[in-house]
């Protein structure tokens, strides 16, 4: 294992326990504000047998103290040896997360069903149509949808989660990655700060910009005419997240829609309307 070090107690990193945090080195993304750009290039680093020793050590003398040790990186997916390593950390007694992009499914899935972990926690860089432009890498957008699959049907604990970044996302973009991602347990949005970043030349990019989170997203609602019926009965379909409700439709309120919605008298396929959701 190629190791960049590791921090003796965290109580964010792992939620609800007490945890150390291991650090991996190297990763397949360039995402230019990620918080740990020294652990970005792993040929900046040779594998340390010791550091990896003294890890373990380190571990053995917080049994019953510590809770968990949660796996992060760069990416900890790339790594060959990964399995083993935290087949190693479970055989010690701790409950195990793991962060991850996302881009290696096939790591991942012998992971799931090894049940060598208990939290799995996978960055959603961006919408899908501007997955690649926001981590600097061309990503397999079908590689992600099957990372986000497993973890949904893993039967573990997890969750999903995007550093919100003004000048790269757009609030649009939140929308599209709700809809990604429905159903699942969590989604939570992280702040991104500025204190040390892989390519300072982003700080241009962001320079005074703002991100409105409570901006309601606009959907589309499918509208059907209902077979053998007047002109005026309609089939309404929508598929959202369990948090949101329909505010409104076309711009009029949802509860007058049958009174008010005007639809043309000729509609004999689905159409799109714009509909306005907000939080339950």
């Amino acid at each position: 294992m190629i190791l960049g070090g590791y921090q003796k107690l965290t109580l964010i990193d792992y939620p609800g326990k007490l945890a150390t945090t291991v650090f991996t080195v190297g990763c397949n993304f360039r995402c230019p504000f990620c918080h740990n750009p020294e652990l970005v290039d792993s040929r900046q680093f040779t594998v340390n047998s010791n550091l990896e020793k003294e890890f373990f050590k380190f571990l053995k003398s917080r049994k019953g103290k510590l809770d968990g040790v949660c796996v992060t990186g760069g990416e900890s997916l790339i790594q060959p040896d990964i399995f083993e390593f935290i087949k190693k950390i479970k055989k010690l007694g701790f409950l195990v997360k793991l962060d991850t992009n996302g881009s290696r499914p096939d790591a991942l899935k012998k992971i799931i069903d090894g049940k060598i972990v208990d939290y799995i926690a996978m960055d959603i860089k961006n919408s899908k149509k501007r997955y690649s432009e926001t981590c600097g890498y061309k990503t397999d957008i079908k590689r992600l949808e099957l990372s986000v699959d497993l973890i949904r049907n893993s039967g573990i604990d997890y969750e999903f989660r995007t550093t919100v970044v003004p000048g790269i996302h757009a609030e649009k973009d939140f929308a599209d990655i709700v809809e990604w991602i429905s159903g699942a347990k969590n989604y939570y949005l992280q702040k991104y700060r500025e204190i040390k970043i892989l390519d300072p030349r982003l700080k241009r990019k962001t320079k005074g910009k703002k991100i409105d989170l409570e901006k309601s997203p606009t959907y589309h609602l499918y509208v059907q005419k209902q077979a053998g019926t007047g002109n005026d009965s309609f089939i309404f379909s929508m598929n959202l997240p369990d948090y949101l409700k329909v505010q409104s439709i076309n711009g009029v309120d949802e509860k007058k829609v049958t009174q008010n919605l005007k639809i043309p008298t000729d509609l004999a396929t689905d159409r799109e309307f714009e509909v306005e959701v907000v939080k339950k």
